[in-house]
């Protein structure tokens, strides 16, 4: 076991990152979650990323060292970028067959650079122009293609859902983020916009 988390029963184990595969080793008949249709999950997270490209523009430069929350060390400068990295590792896997590692998603960008929201916005513009262009010259659009990753071999749509969710649930932080500085966020996502999406209840989960 590399990562959390992680569901343990004797000595035998899941990995957590895929609920469904931890309701079967539960014992449970599915987690009754039914996942949008892989068409609908690109539309949906294109929205995310162009909302989180927003919301990244109004964050002042001389915040962007700070912490994004108090008890955690991370600087909101990383996790604006990571929104976008999420996309670029899910492409490196569907397209490049990198491994979908632990921590894949996590590569922070080079010391003193995406310094700047502007910087930070105009990368998740290539993020999203390629996974646009990825989804558009896709020939099996069905979603059952199976991908290497850390917790198993899964298929492409659990990927791109989680993928989708994880982009929106930071997207809901920035905009955190912003009201704290009493910033009012530009076009932040609405419940509309996460239907559907298995997001966790609270906001920093």
């Amino acid at each position: 076991m590399r990562n959390v988390p992680v569901v343990a029963k004797g000595e035998s184990f899941v990995f957590g990152q895929n609920l469904e595969d931890v309701a079967e080793f539960v014992g449970l008949q599915g987690t009754g979650h039914t996942p949008l249709p892989p068409d609908v999950l690109v539309g949906k997270w294109v929205n995310v990323l162009r909302a989180a490209q927003r919301l990244v523009r109004q964050i002042p430069d001389d915040k962007m060292g700070e912490r994004v929350i108090p008890n955690r060390d991370r600087a909101i400068r990383l996790l604006t970028h990571h929104v976008f990295r999420i996309g670029e590792a899910f492409l490196e896997t569907v397209i490049e067959g990198v491994d979908y590692a632990v921590q894949h998603a996590n590569k922070p960008p080079a010391e003193g650079t995406y310094t700047q929201g502007p910087q930070v916005a105009e990368y998740g513009g290539q993020v999203i122009s390629r996974i646009e262009a990825w989804w558009a010259q896709l020939a099996d659009k069905s979603g059952t293609q199976m991908l290497p990753t850390y917790y198993g071999p899964q298929p492409l749509h659990q990927v791109l859902e989680r993928s989708t969710w994880h982009s929106a649930q930071h997207s809901r932080q920035l905009a955190a983020v912003l009201e704290r500085y009493d910033i009012q966020p530009d076009g932040a996502l609405t419940p509309q916009d996460l239907a559907g999406l298995p997001l966790p209840e609270r906001l920093w989960e």
